[in-house]
């Protein structure tokens, strides 16, 4: 087991960021490893998760930080009250079981059976009335909504019957209050939005379903809805089922990419503002692809789905933490030549290249990129149509990041560059990169240590969907990594 705190900055405690052979070993049977971190300078939502194998599934919750003054200190109309909504998926079945199979083959796991409001089904699913979210409101009152798509495999739209939204952060990083009827959480990113309970006193469902962004849409997929209930504590009795909201089309692409670039940072005096100059500049493709069939693989027959980035699948190491082999300067653990661009640059975006065979080969390999203290990073983050053509959530450890743009298609340096936001982009952890398309993001390597970035898709992981940067120590005692804790977990 080892859990990660997901969006903690962990400034100087990369040890306890939790990522499996990233920066620890996993905690074994019967043994125990306190993280110890100091929260600086965030507040918002944000939320832990299990990240060994896939039992983040289950084991998961919020991690909420108060602003130090308390909620007067909010920079939008003080709430009546504050409702953490953890969306989650659900398999009938042992999901680590799940996993396995699918690996041992070298295929796609089979889909989760439900979703889940703060671990119900919701009682649109058999047998789950009693198994409902149930969230009582008064009339009038302002509610202050901590979302969080802890789902495993899927983005999901969310709404609420008879009302609306105003999002006033994403990533526990503020915004300028957008007002919306429906939000959309790739898995790992959080919203906070408020909600004035200013519909007439009744039932009404809350209701989360899949975004698919695969082109073309996979035959089979969970197109269940989850669901809970607002109830107004004013409302008459009655047993008719509660309101449904409309929810967009599973493959409502244009609804998800306009809540995605509407939103824009809140300029607050003492947080970070977007560095305007890059000292790195790195362009990573996301794809899938297919590596030859392992001696473990059983049932793997004319190759194993693979993904990678920048053509390199992600390769865990075995023997002891990326952290702690660069802590003490380990040989053989990893390489730090992770290519800042691909190594053939074609058509990205293109649908017929899908399938070719000089395109969807991969090597696995486990290769860093190593970063100097305090130098800023812009990279382009562009996705392919290898496999098939999806929105990669990407989930980057040790920092937030800035938004500079986003589109479809192929990056263009030119056209894009137009459209930068140096002003107020949005800060996020977690960047759901447009089907088909791409997204610009700048960050300042101001953390030393090894920080993973990698798809939030877990399906995608153990494939090999995901990179690291090492950052090395700065000049001083206060921008050096300090030495594991004693009770550091060892392999």
């Amino acid at each position: 087991m080892s859990i990660h705190w997901h969006g903690i900055l962990q400034l100087l405690t990369a040890w306890a960021d939790g990522p499996n052979m990233i920066t620890q070993c996993p905690i074994r049977p019967g043994k125990s490893y306190t993280y110890k971190y100091t929260i600086t300078g965030q507040e918002g939502t944000l939320w832990w998760h299990a990240h060994v194998s896939v039992l983040r599934a289950t084991v998961y919750g919020a991690l909420i930080i108060l602003p130090r003054e308390g909620p007067k200190a909010y920079p939008f109309p003080r709430p009546y009250k504050e409702f953490p909504i953890l969306l989650g998926e659900w398999w009938n079945a042992n999901v680590v079981d799940v996993e396995n199979e699918a690996l041992a083959a070298g295929l796609q796991p089979n889909i989760s059976d439900a979703y889940t409001i703060n671990g119900r089904l919701g009682d649109l699913y058999r047998c789950s009335n009693k198994h409902t979210y149930k969230l009582d409101v008064e009339y009038g009152k302002t509610y202050l909504l901590r979302i969080i798509n802890a789902a495993v495999n899927n983005q999901l739209f969310f709404k609420m019957a008879g009302h609306s939204f105003t999002v006033v952060a994403v990533d526990a990083g503020y915004t300028v209050p957008y007002p919306t009827d429906v939000l959309v959480l790739a898995p790992g990113q959080t919203v906070d939005a408020l909600m004035v309970a200013n519909a007439p006193p009744s039932r009404y469902y809350m209701a989360a379903r899949a975004y698919i962004s695969t082109l073309p849409p996979p035959q089979t997929f969970d197109d269940t809805t989850t669901t809970g209930i607002v109830r107004y504590k004013s409302a008459m009795p009655s047993s008719a089922r509660p309101a449904m909201p409309v929810m967009p089309d599973y493959t409502d692409t244009p609804t998800a990419h306009r809540f995605y670039t509407s939103l824009t940072g809140l300029l607050k005096p003492g947080l970070p503002t977007v560095p305007l100059h890059a000292d790195e500049h790195m362009f990573v493709t996301s794809g899938l692809g297919v590596v030859p069939c392992k001696r473990d693989q059983p049932r793997c027959s004319r190759g194993a789905l693979a993904a990678s980035m920048n053509n390199v699948s992600f390769e865990f190491p075995t023997k002891m933490s990326l952290l702690e082999a660069h802590f003490k300067g380990a040989k053989g653990i990893y390489t730090t030549d992770f290519p800042d661009r691909p190594p053939l640059m074609f058509d990205f975006t293109n649908n017929n290249l899908s399938m070719n065979p000089a395109l969807i080969f991969t090597n696995k390999a486990t290769k860093l990129k190593k970063v100097k203290y305090n130098a800023t990073v812009e990279m382009v983050l562009q996705n392919t149509a290898l496999i098939g053509i999806e929105n990669h959530p990407i989930h980057l450890h040790g920092f937030n990041f800035f938004v500079l743009a986003q589109g479809f298609g192929n990056f263009d340096w030119e056209t894009a560059v137009k459209s930068y936001n140096l002003v107020h982009p949005q800060v996020r952890n977690t960047i759901a990169v447009p089907t088909g398309g791409w997204a610009v993001i700048r960050f300042v390597a101001n953390n030393p240590g090894v920080w993973f970035m990698h798809c939030h898709l877990d399906v995608h992981l153990p494939w090999g969907l995901g990179m690291a940067f090492e950052v090395e120590n700065g000049p001083t005692p206060d921008s050096t990594l300090p030495p594991p804790p004693p009770d550091f977990p060892q392999c």
